[in-house]
This record gives structure tokens, sequence and C-alpha cells, in this order.
């Protein structure tokens, strides 16, 4: 083995085993082999399964120092389950916090083993999710620097940390069902630093219990509490988007670095022979790229509801002729396990109505799509992968938040960052209709737009040489995962 394979520093890269927290990770671990890592990215076997099914199974052939390793998810498989849909998440994060472990240690085992007999690098550092929290114990044992990447917003890390204050306060568990829809959850959370505009119901959800042991709830109290054991934390953000929730959280963890947004970091990333290489568990519709080319700039609204946002059939119906009655084209993402209880049918009479304007398709590279010049809004679940790919393209958002730190994203994007509408719960079509046509065309969504645009600007000058991110990614590096 060459010297200088010796030398090379090799990360272990591990993210929860979603989309949502794949993408992130993935894109870490590209900066990363950009500065001269050699790379291991661990998933799930049933998620790396997906994942040569959606990209084809020589996929990740003749990369020499970008691996792909697995461990078991510990979860029973179901009878009958076609292998791609996002598994459950209460499930998954009890799994985790009791069977990952192991496998991950006998993992890292057999890495050193290959490393010894000089085929990689040995393993030098661990990078993990902040929901993966088994790794650093791991990293203990063997004395490895470890950091966490918050794949969530600042401010829903802050409402982790909290959580145990509201149970403290006798805020939560609530007393009983009726206090999700009393006007209970309107009440002010002004205490939390750095968030003083928030309400009980913007915080993640998994506060909206009526168990004090719900898994979510100690599921995220757990990972606040264990993250001060990692070497640092960092975050796909930017100083200019959550800069008051930064600093205070900065008091409570004093290695704490926002190196986002990433998809800003790797538009300015020369290219590498890793361009091809996607993170995508569902196969990509390559067709809607070709369609919007035929489309006006800034007059598509892109719509879609991320991987594990659930509706019913009426739901979807209301959103179908929203979009239709907004007469506005648009590019809509349905993918296969979006309504609950089994398969899409849109009327004859709905498809006869957009045929001329819509495309439905069943999953895109949502980054790609959004930085088409054609897209001028979206429709959003307010996924944080989500919002910042929305901001790091400039494009104003529409947002019907559905469960966990969607609801804290909603409300800094509506309410603290002014790009984004947001749709009531029920989403009548009525109502679609009107804040479609109010973000393509109204002066409100003219004004977001702009302000968008501003935070894209900040964005690109955050991560470039010089830049705040860009800094704080070389001090992660230089400060954490090469100390030796």
């Amino acid at each position: 083995m060459s010297y200088l394979a010796e030398r090379k520093p090799h990360a272990v890269l591990t993210p929860y085993p979603v989309q949502g927290h794949i993408n992130p990770l993935f894109n870490l671990a590209k900066l990363l082999h950009h500065r001269g890592f050699h790379i291991t990215f661990v998933h799930t076997e049933y998620n790396h399964k997906r994942l040569l099914k959606s990209r084809g199974p020589n996929a990740f052939d003749g990369l020499s120092d970008f691996h792909f390793e697995t461990i078991p998810d510990g979860l029973p498989s179901i009878e009958g389950e076609s292998g791609d849909v996002s598994q459950d998440i209460p499930a998954l994060s009890e799994s985790i916090r009791k069977n990952f472990l192991h496998p991950f240690r006998d993992l890292l085992a057999r890495l050193n083993n290959s490393a010894t007999a000089g085929l990689i690098p040995p393993v030098t550092c661990l990078v993990s999710d902040f929901c993966m929290t088994f790794s650093i114990q791991a990293a203990q044992e063997l004395a490895l620097p470890i950091v966490l990447l918050c794949p969530a917003s600042a401010s829903t890390f802050m409402s982790f940390v909290h959580f145990q204050t509201l149970l403290d306060k006798g805020i939560i568990p609530l007393k009983d069902e009726s206090y999700l829809t009393n006007g209970y959850l309107d009440t002010k959370v002004d205490w939390i630093p750095g968030m003083q505009n928030f309400r009980l119901k913007d915080l993640p959800d998994f506060m909206r219990t009526t168990d004090p042991n719900a898994t979510m709830l100690q599921f995220a109290i757990e990972l606040a509490d264990r993250s001060h054991r990692a070497s640092a934390i960092v975050f796909n953000t930017f100083n200019e988007l959550e800069r008051d929730v930064l600093s205070a959280l900065s008091s409570i963890y004093p290695s704490l670095y926002p190196i986002g947004p990433f998809p800003s970091f790797l538009n300015q990333t020369p290219e590498s022979h890793l361009e091809s290489l996607g993170s995508n568990l569902w196969t990509e519709d390559t067709m809607c790229l070709q369609w919007l080319e035929s489309k006006e700039p800034r007059s598509v609204v892109y719509v879609n509801f991320g991987s594990i946002t659930v509706m019913s059939p009426e739901q979807l119906l209301e959103f179908a002729w929203g979009l239709a009655n907004s007469k506005k084209p648009f590019l809509w993402i349905i993918r296969p396990d979006l309504v609950i209880g089994g398969s899409v049918i849109l009327s004859s009479e709905f498809i006869n109505e957009i045929s001329s304007r819509g495309l439905i398709a069943s999953w895109c590279s949502q980054e790609h799509v959004l930085n088409h010049p054609s897209i001028g809004g979206f429709l959003t679940h307010c996924g944080w992968n989500s919002t910042i790919e929305s901001i790091s393209a400039g494009v104003p958002m529409l947002c019907w938040p559905f469960f966990a730190d969607q609801l804290t994203n909603c409300r800094s994007i509506c309410n603290e960052w002014d790009i984004g509408m947001q749709i009531d719960t029920n989403g009548k079509r009525e109502e679609v209709e009107k804040l479609i046509n109010e973000l393509m065309v109204g002066e409100k969504g003219k004004k977001m737009r702009q302000k968008t645009m501003e935070l894209k600007k900040r964005a690109e000058e955050d991560t470039r040489p010089g830049g705040c991110s860009y800094m704080n990614l070389d001090k992660v590096i230089k400060e954490v995962l090469l100390k030796q």
C-alpha cells in the first residue's frame, strides 16, 4: 500500500435510515471526500437494497475511496411489503436504541481488519446523524473523534434540548386528547432562548402526547442529552438564517458549527467522479426536467410532500383541484406510498383539465428541479432539506407541514423569514388555488421571492472561501476530524 493511502483520513458516516436524513449526510460525505477523506457510508440492509434497485446494481462499482457498507436494522420484515416504502419511524427509533450498537462495532472491527491487510486506510473518525447516538459509544471505545450532523434546523434542535424542561414545568404531557384542539397549543413558549415568537404548536409534534414516556419524546430528550458527548455538532444551516438560536445553542454546546447549506457548497465545488453518485431510494423520473424546458421562466409550481408525509385520498383530491383551478403549470411528485391505504386514482376529468399544463411524476432529483429556471414556487411539507434546498435555489414556498420538525420550519419560513405562506391543515381546494395564485403572481409572492433571493445570495457567500460556513467546515476538519 502506498504511503499516501496510509495517510488518508478515513471517515465512517452513518445516517438515520430514512431519505430525509440520508441526503444531507451523503452531501457532507461528498464534501469530506473532496477534502481528501476516504469515505465509508453505512446504510441499513433494507435501504441499500432500495438504493441498488433505484440506481442500478452496478451504481457503486469502481469507486476506490468511497465505499458503502450495511448493517441490519433489527426490524422484522413485513409479509407482503414491497420493500420500497419508508419504515415506521417510532419502530425504527426504538430499534436504533436497542439493536444498532453491536453490528456497528462489528463493522468497525471489519474495516480495521481490512486496514491491517493494507486494503483501505484505518478508520480515523466517525460522522453520524444526531439520531444515531450509539455511535458516540463506539467512538469512545475506539478513542476516535466523532462529529454529529443535525439534519434538522437549529430551532428544532433547541426544541429537543427543552423537551425535558417542558416536562419539568408540567406543560407536557397533555392532560388529555382535548388539549390538541382546545387552544392549549397556542400557548407561547417565548422562554426558549433564540426562539422568541414560538408557540407550543410550533414545536416538533413529538411533545403532543399524553404519555411522558412516549417513544419519540424520550428519543428526542435522549439525543439532546447524549449530544454533549460528541466531539462536535454540525448543522446544515448558516448564520444569516438562524443567528439567534445558533448563538444561544453555542453556550450549551461549545463545539457547534453551522456548515451549510450543503446545496450551495456543492454547487461551488469543482466537479468530480462523484457527480453521478446519488442517494435517492426511489427511482428518479428524468422526464420531468425535459418537460420543464418547455415552460416559461418562474411559471411552474413544484409540488412535493417529501419522503414520509402521507395524506388521505380526500386530501389529495383537494390539492389536485386546487392546483388545476389555479390554471398555473405544475410539476407534482406523487410517490408510491403518499396516499394512506393504497394507490392514487385521479379522475379522467382532472387528467383532461391539466393535460396541457400539469405533470405528475413518482420521484425526482429535487435540487435539479428547484434550480430549474422555470420553477417559480414550491408547495412543500417543510422538511428541513426541502427548506434549505428551496432557499439555496431562491424559490419561495407554500407550506403544508405534516409532522415532526416540519411545524417548526413552517413557523420560521412564514413568520421569521417571510419567504412562505401556510396552507390551513385541512387544505381546501379554494384556499390552495388562492394561495398558489398569490405565490406565483401576487404582491406578497413577489416580496417573498425577493427575500428568498437575498437569502440565497447570503448562503452562497457563506459557503465560499472566506465565508462563515466554509471556515467552519475547515475548522471541523482540522481541529476535530484530523485530531489524532
